[in-house]
């Protein structure tokens, strides 16, 4: 398994080996006389060897040291390989670490000084082959160069969309949870408050009437089982839901329990009529078209409309409009309040998550407390005018 340290091992291991060749063309005995450094031509010939070790920090400089130990060296008559190839990869150090810019000028430099000082070397021939033989050299290790910063800056840009990718999927992850929560919470109020309120309003009857009226606490007690029976059924389907390990199993746990919508407006005031709330309803008998999305969401909004009225109503009645108006479906509930509104009863958490389904299908939720009455108005776009 790779670690932290194997690129600085790399890197090590390349310098020895470029340390090697450079010191090897110095003081090897090479048969032809013109590349061969004698004397005190030595030293120039393995200073370039030392500067390598400098070259990533200070590509100039170990470009510059090399050719101008090679230029020394041709003053003497003598080509110096070790110089030369020391230039070649000062080149190759250039254009990798000071970019494509930098580097062209400084490799065409480099490539016209090694030409000239092969040229001394041969006795002011520029035209023999020997001088052209090392600056194609240089011209590689710049090429070379050139293509390996091209690859890193590659990698790093295939990296960096990566990462930004990445993070993408982990904001949108976090987006989908939040979202979920919210979800959850809605579907808990939905299925839970209104079962909770009737539990709670039959258990004070109950006890109110356990003695003078038994018969009415019975009533009471029995109303409170069903409800428990049906918040616990519903619950069991959330919890389906929830736990579905795939989109078949969602479909299927969805399956179990399927959207309410205004079809079953009937079966709902009538358990509302069942706990003591008494609902006038003012219905228009022109069809309406709507979406399954915008049914479900017109019926959650009837059903926190009776709630309130039951919970916070002053006289157990509620006055229900559905009507049309210019393609969208209009539903108004006005109900006597028991007492000055506050913060909470207007904008709590039923009817805040209202307004977020409402919104979800393009409608709007008004809400109006004055006069001793509060009115909610809920307008939803029919299918014709969502086209």
């Amino acid at each position: 398994m790779l670690s932290s340290r194997d690129p600085e091992i790399a890197r090590r291991v390349r310098d020895v080996i470029v340390v090697v060749v450079i010191v090897a063309f110095a003081v090897l005995p090479i048969p032809d006389d013109l590349y061969r450094a004698r004397g005190l031509l030595v030293i120039p010939a393995l200073l370039p060897a030392g500067v390598m070790l400098v070259r990533r920090k200070w590509p100039l400089l170990a470009l510059a040291v090399s050719l101008l130990c090679a230029l020394l060296i041709a003053t003497a008559g003598t080509i110096a390989p070790s110089a030369l190839v020391a230039a070649a990869v000062g080149a190759f150090a250039v254009v990798d670490q000071r970019g494509r810019l930098i580097g062209l000028i400084a490799v065409a430099s480099a490539a016209l000084v090694a030409y000239l000082s092969n040229g001394v070397a041969l006795g002011g021939d520029l035209f023999d082959s020997t001088a052209f033989q090392f600056v194609v050299l240089i011209l590689l290790g710049g090429a070379l160069g050139d293509a390996t910063r091209s690859r890193r800056e590659v990698v790093s840009a295939i990296t960096e969309r990566a990462e930004r990718a990445e993070q993408g999927r982990d904001e949108e992850a976090r987006r989908r949870v939040a979202e979920e929560r919210v979800r959850i919470a809605r579907d808990l109020h939905d299925v839970v408050a209104h079962q909770i309120s009737v539990i709670s309003l039959n258990a004070g009857v109950a006890s109110s009437a356990l003695e003078t009226r038994p018969e009415r606490a019975r009533e009471a007690l029995t109303t409170i089982r069903s409800a428990s029976r049906t918040v616990l059924t519903d619950i069991g389907g959330l919890m389906a839901l929830l736990r579905a390990d795939d989109a078949d199993d969602a479909e299927d746990a969805r399956s179990l329990r399927p959207q309410s919508g205004l079809a079953e407006l009937d079966a709902l005031i009538a358990r509302f009529t069942a706990v003591g709330l008494h609902v006038e309803v003012d219905r228009e008998r022109t069809a309406v078209a709507l979406s399954p999305a915008s049914d479900h969401v017109a019926y959650l909004a009837l059903l926190e409309g009776l709630t309130n009225a039951h919970k916070h109503g002053a006289d157990a009645a509620v006055f229900v409009s559905i009507g049309t108006d210019a393609d969208a479906l209009v539903l108004t509930l006005v109900n006597a309040r028991r007492e000055a509104p506050s913060d909470r009863a207007v904008s709590g958490h039923g009817l805040r998550g209202l307004r977020e389904r409402v919104t979800a299908v393009r409608g709007q939720v008004s809400t109006d407390d004055a006069g001793g009455r509060f009115v909610l108005s809920v307008r939803i776009p029919t299918e014709r005018s969502s086209r």
